[in-house]
C-alpha cells in the first residue's frame, strides 16, 4: 500500500462504525490525520473504534449521526468540522441496503415504499446533504470527497432494484459535485464489488460461492482493499475528478457477475 503522510490534515467518514468506513478511518488516522468517524446514534460499534483508535494515541473524535434525517446529518457535520478545525476530505460511505435479504429484480411485490424512502434518504441524499454542508471547508482546504458507489450502479442487481438505482444515482451526483466544487475540490466515487463486511444483508454460501468464481482474481474483497483506493483518490490523486473507480476484482468482467 502507498504510505501517506497526513499530519495535519483531517477528514470525516460516515459510515465508519465498520467495514469499509472503519478501515478508510483507521488507515487515515495511522497515517496522521486527525479523523471523525460517523456513525449511528447509539451504535456502540463506532464507540468502540473511537476508544480503540485512541488508544493507539491516534487523533480520532466521535461524530454520532444519521446522514439519512437532514437535522441530524447537517448538526452532525458541524461538529466535526468544529472541532477538526478544517476539513481535506469527506468520505461517504454511510448506506444501507433496505433489505435483509437480496430482492430479485422480478419481485417488485416486495419492493415497498419504505425501502424506496430508506435507501434514497441514506444512500444518496445522505451523499448530498454531507456534501453540500461540508462544501464551505473542503473548499477552503482544497480537499476531496470520496462517494460509495457500487457495481450495482452499473449493471448489476444489487440488493434490489431501489438499492442499484441510489448506487446509479451516488455516480451520476458525482459527477455533477465535481463539476460544482471545481476547480478547489475533487469529487471521486469508488464503486465496490463482492466485499466481506458486516453488511446488513445476509449473503447465502451459493451466493458467496458465486462471487468468487465469477471474480478474475477468484476472491471477495475485504474492507481495506476500498479503503486503500478510497485514500488514494483522496490524497494521490491530484489529477482525477468526476470518476467512478471499479474495485471488484474483476466481478464485472468475469462469467458470472452477482
Amino acid at each position: 500500500m502507498i504510505k501517506y503522510d497526513l499530519v495535519g490534515r483531517a477528514a470525516l467518514v460516515t459510515g465508519a462504525a465498520s467495514g469499509i468506513g472503519l478501515a478508510t478511518a483507521s488507515i487515515l488516522a495511522r497515517a496522521g490525520a486527525s479523523v471523525a468517524l460517523n456513525f449511528l446514534p447509539g451504535d456502540d460499534r463506532g464507540k468502540d473504534a473511537v476508544a480503540r483508535l485512541k488508544a493507539e494515541g491516534r487523533n480520532v473524535i466521535e461524530a454520532e449521526g444519521d446522514v439519512g434525517a437532514q437535522a441530524c446529518a447537517e448538526r452532525m457535520i458541524e461538529d466535526a468540522l468544529s472541532s477538526l478545525g478544517r476539513l481535506d476530505l469527506l468520505v461517504n460511505n454511510a448506506g444501507t441496503p433496505g433489505t435483509g435479504t437480496r430482492i430479485e429484480p422480478a419481485r417488485l411485490d416486495l419492493v415497498t415504499e419504505e425501502l424506496w424512502s430508506e435507501v434514497v434518504q441514506t444512500n444518496l441524499i445522505g451523499v448530498f446533504r454531507c456534501a453540500k454542508a461540508s462544501a464551505s471547508a473542503l473548499r477552503a482546504a482544497r480537499g476531496a470527497i470520496v462517494n460509495l458507489a457500487s457495481i450495482a450502479g452499473f449493471d448489476s442487481a444489487g440488493s434490489s432494484l431501489a438499492y442499484s438505482a441510489t448506487k446509479a444515482g451516488v455516480i451520476s451526483l458525482t459527477k455533477n459535485l465535481a463539476r460544482a466544487l471545481a476547480p478547489e475540490v475533487r469529487v471521486n466515487a469508488v464503486a465496490p464489488g463482492a466485499v466481506d463486511t458486516s453488511w446488513a444483508m445476509k449473503l447465502t454460501d451459493e451466493q458467496r460461492r458465486s462471487s468468487i468464481a465469477g471474480s478474475l482474481l477468484k476472491r471477495r474483497g475485504k474492507p481495506e482493499d476500498i479503503a486503500e483506493a478510497i485514500v488514494f483518490l483522496g490524497f494521490g490523486a491530484a489529477m482525477i475528478t468526476g470518476q467512478t473507480l471499479v474495485v471488484d476484482g474483476g466481478l464485472t468482467l468475469g462469467e458470472a457477475p452477482a
